[in-house]
């Protein structure tokens, strides 16, 4: 069973920046970030395999979002800027059994709690 916690959201004002940070309790493979609003399903926001190699995003996060990996940490990071209303979300980290990064919430085993971003106009 691995643990995730999640770190790093809060309030800030469109345009701004966060950086989402989640710690894993043992050897994390292929990871993950989705999110959530209340009343919609959980939407993929990126991800990367155990190498870092290879990334995957959201059409709506590409070029804004970049997601990275400290494995020695067993840790996922998120940088987020230009941030828009609409990414107002809970931000979850999630980890697969599986090296490769994957863009599906149902290929991840282990999820975080979720870590609030709130992006003010």
């Amino acid at each position: 069973q691995v643990q995730l916690v999640e770190s790093g959201g809060g309030p800030v004002q469109a345009g701004g920046s966060l950086r989402l940070s989640c710690v894993a309790s043992g050897r994390a493979n292929g990871m993950g970030w989705f999110r959530q609003v209340p009343g919609k399903q959980r939407e993929f926001v990126a991800s990367i395999s155990r190498s870092g190699e290879t990334a995957y995003y959201a059409d709506s996060v590409k070029g804004r979002f970049t997601i990275s990996r400290d494995n020695a940490q067993n840790a996922v990071y998120l940088q987020m800027t230009n941030l828009r209303p609409e990414d107002t979300a809970v931000y979850y980290c999630a980890v697969r059994n599986s090296l490769y990064a994957h863009t599906y919430a149902s290929g991840y085993n282990y999820w975080g709690q979720g870590t609030q971003v709130t992006v003010s106009s």
